[in-house]
């Protein structure tokens, strides 16, 4: 199997109602796989947001979710972004949402495909706070990081550790207290957070760039499937549920020639962890993260504490969920659409070895891990599709903050690398904020004093939420019945027949190939 790229304007927005029914199907599928009813809504989350049993417990040391890709402004350099603590309310004070200081984020490199660590990139926080005789977290308006204003602050180091068959060969401090970004409080205490975003940005000796803070949580998706299957009649799909919130966010910017094995294998594999501190004085990894949404959907609920405190050289334990995965054989059984034939090993080459001919290192060892070809230049204008759509630049090769990867997995989940064409979607297609042009690129987070705006009741609109009906009952046989009641503002879905027909199919661009020839 070779990757090939796509000519063509791109593919058509998803915004289907069956799309949207199917991506309800995909958390439906998260929560069964972990073993609960589908009215429990915090119980699982997004990407890997809470998204095993003893981590949900442990916020702060909660991997959500890892980025890795060319910069886009500085194509000989690669941008590693990992976030952690989701669901940060921006009026959560007077403590708000520091690192921890008993835990270790780690950034892993595999430059050789061998399952090890290369390299890993540590960061470790500290606490100072000026006045112990206050509650507040500033005593007043902050200008700059150093503002004596700005009560609590922390501090990180950055360690670089050179790894030799899964042994530490050598340490390098490669940075020492460089201050953290603070959490946006709000435009009294903090009326102008761009620059002190902007003073949070250090160059560290090598030709690297940092940046640890809160941000603004990149990943976009629905979620609202909890509440009956958006609302009973798709009245709350299209909501970006992670809209509003933030995590901390920790950006490391390295030459490319620093990570990858060498210009003839350019290709590097990417997770983060968090080692927590334990009673004893050592050290105990309870969370990991490569790929988005495999431990969300992928592990059951009996693998998924093992998971995060494993290694990708271990992966071998957890093979057998990806190439028979449980998520399209609870999707057949909810809408009648056939999942496709085991084994998956499309799925292996997306999830645990890259794939041929795009990210694929070779001779690698099934992992599971982001894997980016640092060869491969950005483009002008990201498709939210990535490599489905053409575009070599985005998932699975790497991932952007802009990627749909909720879309790319649901639609690769139910087997469009196997001919099996679908458009299946959440019709969340973008990031609630712009993301920034530089270094870190992350969105500003939400500030405490912002108010969320409230929804526009024309969401529950037919035309908005399904493209017009005209346009979507056209490509249905006659198994599927769709009543719309414009009149009342909701839309009211009646299925019944499920069968072909529930793809919701757009037509394809000429000359559109898969990614996998």
């Amino acid at each position: 199997m070779t990757a090939t790229s796509t000519t063509g304007s791109g593919r058509t927005p998803r915004r289907r109602g069956v799309a949207l029914l199917a991506c309800g199907a995909l958390a439906a599928g998260a929560l069964a796989a972990a073993g609960v009813g589908v009215l429990q809504p915090e119980t699982a989350r997004a990407s890997s947001h809470r998204e095993a049993p003893l981590i949900s417990g442990q916020p702060q040391f909660d991997t959500t979710d890892v980025y890795a890709f060319v910069s886009p402004d500085h194509p000989d350099s690669t941008t590693l972004v990992a976030n952690w603590l989701p669901f940060q309310e921006p009026a959560g004070g007077p403590n708000f949402f520091p690192f921890a200081t008993d835990a270790r984020y780690d950034v892993h490199i595999d430059s050789d495909g061998d399952a090890r660590d290369d390299l890993l990139y540590r960061f470790t926080f500290s606490d100072h706070r000026k006045n112990e005789n206050t509650f507040l977290y500033n005593t007043g308006p902050v200008e700059s990081l150093d503002d004596p204003d700005l009560n609590f602050t922390q501090t990180y180091d950055i360690e670089l550790q050179r790894l030799k068959d899964g042994k530490v060969a050598s340490r390098h401090r490669l940075a020492e207290d460089v201050p953290v970004a603070p959490s946006n409080v709000g435009k009294a205490s903090m009326p102008d957070y761009q620059k002190l975003r902007d003073q949070a940005v250090r160059k560290v000796p090598g030709g690297l760039k940092a940046f640890a803070g809160q941000a603004d949580d990149p990943f976009f998706l629905d979620l609202r499937v909890f509440d009956l299957l958006y609302g009973g009649d798709l009245s709350e799909v299209g909501d970006d549920t992670l809209k509003g919130y933030n995590v901390n966010t920790i950006a490391l910017q390295v030459p490319s020639s620093y990570l990858r094995e060498s210009e003839k294998q350019p290709v590097i594999g990417v997770y983060a962890t968090t080692e927590r501190k334990n009673a004893h004085g050592g050290w105990t990894r309870v969370s990991r993260l490569g790929m988005p949404l495999v431990n969300e959907v992928v592990n059951p609920v009996k693998d998924k504490d093992t998971f995060n405190a494993s290694s990708p050289e271990n992966d071998g334990d957890f093979l057998k969920n990806v190439t028979e995965p449980e998520l399209p054989k609870l999707i057949e059984g909810i809408y009648k659409i056939k999942a496709p034939a085991e084994p998956r090993n499309d799925l292996v080459s997306v999830f645990l070895t890259g794939v041929e001919g795009l990210n694929q290192q070779p001779n690698g060892k099934p992992s599971e891990m982001l894997r980016l070809n640092t060869s491969i230049k950005p483009v002008a204008e990201p498709k939210r599709l990535g490599v489905l759509d053409g575009d070599n630049a985005g998932f699975p090769n790497g991932r952007r903050l802009t990627d749909d990867v909720l879309d790319i997995a649901l639609q690769t989940v139910e087997g469009e690398l196997v001919g099996a064409e679908n458009d299946l979607g959440d019709a969340v297609d973008a990031n609630d904020k712009e993301f920034g042009r530089t270094f870190p690129y992350v969105a500003l987070p939400t500030a405490g004093s912002d108010v969320k705006a409230a929804e526009a009741s024309t969401k529950a609109d037919a035309t908005g939420l399904t493209g017009g009906v005209s346009s979507l009952t056209s490509s249905w046989d006659d198994n599927t019945v769709m009543l719309v009641s414009a009149a009342s503002g909701a839309v009211c879905v009646l299925l019944a027949g499920f069968a072909r027909a529930m793809w919701s199919r757009t037509r394809r661009q000429p000359g559109r190939r898969s990614w996998l020839g």
